[in-house]
This record gives C-alpha cells, sequence and structure tokens, in this order.
C-alpha cells in the first residue's frame, strides 16, 4: 500500500443505530421524532448520495437487522458485558419492556436498501452499541459482540470490513482480533487531546463545548490524512476529519461557518491530495431533515466542483483501503 494518494478523497461514514446509540442519555418520548425522522431522512441521503454518486460507509448497530424483540432475544450472546454503570447495557433494558417498537429499535428493511445503493457499504457499529472503554466489559465480551455482529449481517447477505467504534471509544488492544475475523478498517479520532478516545465520564463539559465551537470555528485544523500510517496485520484507521453538525435553529446565523468550515477543509484536501472524512447519525438529521438536506446537497455540490477541478472522488471505507 502507497503512502501517496493519486487524488484528494472525500470519505464518508454513517453511524447507524436508531435508540440504540442514545438509549443511555435521551428518553424515548423525547427524542422520537429524530428516530422516526431518521427513516425518512436515510431515503433523503441514499437518493442524493446516487444523485451525486457519492459513496458512504453506514455502520449499523447489529440489533437493527431483526424485525422485533423476539428475534433479537432468540440471539442473545453468552457474555453480556456487565458495565459497572449498569445504565449502559442495553440489555438491562431489553429485559425491562414488554415490547420494542420497530420504528425506534429495529430497520431490516432499511439495511436492505443501503446494501443495494450503489456505492454503498455496510459496516458494523458492533452488535449491541458496545462500549470499548466504560468499566466493566471485558476482551471477551467485545469478542463474541462482534462475532455475533458478523454472523447477522452474514445471515442478511452482508459481509461486513469495517468497523465504527460507538462514541467513539477506540481499543488499540482489541484491534488483532478484529484483523483476525476480517475487519480491515475502522474510523479512528482526530489527533489531540479535543477528540482522544475516553469514557463518557472523562469527556466532560469542556471538551463538549470545544467541539462544538470547533464545528463552526477552526480550532483543531482541518485534520487530513493519507494512508502512511498503516500497520501490518491490523485494521486500518481511517480517522474522522469533522463531524457534520446538524442544522440547529437557535444556531442559525452560525449555519454558515460550520458549512464554510467544512468546504475549506475539501479545497485543501483535494489540492494535497488528502482525505477529509465526515462523518454523523442519520437520526441527527430527522428533525429539521428539509434543512439538513438542503447543507449535505451544497457540500456535494462543491465535491462535484473539487472533482472536476482537481479530480477529488469520493471512496467509501473499504473502498479507501481497497484501492490504495
Amino acid at each position: 500500500m502507497c503512502s501517496m494518494l493519486k487524488h484528494g478523497v472525500l470519505l464518508i461514514s454513517l453511524d447507524f443505530e436508531l435508540y440504540w446509540g442514545v438509549r443511555d442519555s435521551r428518553n424515548l418520548m423525547d427524542y422520537k421524532k429524530n428516530l422516526e425522522g431518521a427513516h425518512d431522512a436515510v431515503d433523503a441521503m441514499l437518493q442524493i448520495f446516487s444523485d451525486y454518486q457519492v459513496r458512504a460507509t453506514w455502520a449499523a448497530v447489529g440489533f437493527l437487522f431483526f424485525s422485533d424483540r423476539e428475534g433479537l432475544l432468540a440471539n442473545y450472546p453468552i457474555n453480556i458485558p456487565q458495565y459497572v454503570d449498569v445504565g449502559l447495557s442495553p440489555y438491562n433494558y431489553i429485559t425491562n419492556q414488554a415490547e420494542l417498537s420497530n420504528i425506534h429499535h429495529f430497520a431490516p428493511e432499511l439495511i436492505g436498501e443501503i446494501a443495494k445503493t450503489s456505492g454503498q457499504e455496510i459496516a458494523t457499529h458492533t452488535f449491541s452499541h458496545y462500549y470499548c472503554l466504560e468499566d466493566g466489559q471485558t476482551y471477551d465480551d467485545f469478542v463474541e459482540d462482534i462475532t455475533l455482529a458478523l454472523s447477522i449481517a452474514k445471515r442478511s447477505g452482508v459481509t461486513i470490513k469495517t468497523i465504527i467504534f460507538p462514541r467513539n471509544q477506540i481499543r488499540l488492544d482489541y484491534l488483532p482480533v478484529l484483523y483476525k475475523l476480517g475487519i480491515i478498517c475502522y474510523r479512528g479520532n482526530e489527533h489531540g487531546w479535543l477528540y482522544s478516545s475516553a469514557d463518557q465520564k472523562s469527556i466532560g463539559f469542556a471538551r463538549r463545548l470545544l467541539r462544538l465551537f470547533d464545528s463552526y470555528i477552526n480550532l483543531s485544523g482541518h485534520n487530513l490524512f493519507d494512508l502512511s500510517d498503516s500497520v501490518p496485520n491490523l485494521p486500518i484507521n481511517l480517522p474522522s476529519s469533522s463531524f457534520f453538525r446538524p442544522y440547529n435553529q437557535r444556531l442559525k446565523w452560525f449555519e454558515r461557518y460550520k458549512i464554510n468550515r467544512i468546504k475549506k477543509s475539501m479545497l485543501n484536501a483535494a489540492i494535497n491530495k488528502k482525505v477529509f472524512h465526515l462523518w454523523w447519525h442519520p437520526h441527527n438529521f430527522g428533525v429539521s431533515t428539509k434543512e439538513n438536506m438542503e447543507q449535505l446537497d451544497e457540500v456535494l455540490q462543491y465535491y462535484t466542483k473539487l472533482h472536476k477541478e482537481y479530480g477529488m472522488v469520493s471512496l467509501n471505507m473499504s473502498d479507501l483501503v481497497n484501492d490504495y
């Protein structure tokens, strides 16, 4: 694998999780509009990706492959992670629910739509939205979780090659087993303290606030990369460059700064033949969908301009590893 890319690359990844991704931090009733709107948002994103011939990686929580609670219960792991903070465990939540609403918890049809759309890669977001850096979980728990995720996807005709760690909690000592299981790449974090992997309690208010500012004002740099840091027999790190923060009516006067920040990083990547890695959650676009899609359209129009002027290309995560 060479370190010098032939062209700048727009890399897009999405954390597809529905309620499993926010269950420990948000009440279902308070967040239901985002979750219900996520279904239409996924359809809209697939359409706009097709229109602009943009490829993307969709990391789906394994639970989403099921159609109902009964199917999920029949496929429980033997080793369930025993988080010290019991609120982090989705298994406790499932046990306490007589039923799980399909629209908030399951999405086999949407996964099928993604898989059959040209250029879209299905990756894993672990089986259970697994937290690698939280106290109480073990290596064996993680291995079983990932093995289940790959197996459930395989039943649906999907071969997983890529992982995105929930909450970006990356454990370097877990990478070798992922490689043995056929995972070739993962999304790492931007360099520096602001985005370093940490458990939820360690992130703190100050870091969250600075991350918010960084979406509108360039505090951390463009966060571009090439493939020069790959290590043999380990999945390749394809780190994030920027989180595509959803439209915020309260910050509407600053939305132009956010889009300009993204565009400047894309231009830098195109000129210098680097990778710009943009990511978000589909449920982020579940409300204010019109405004969010207009912003995505603007970003992808700009990608088209960079493609024509500098040869910038759109790849999904496994494309990038396989093509370069």
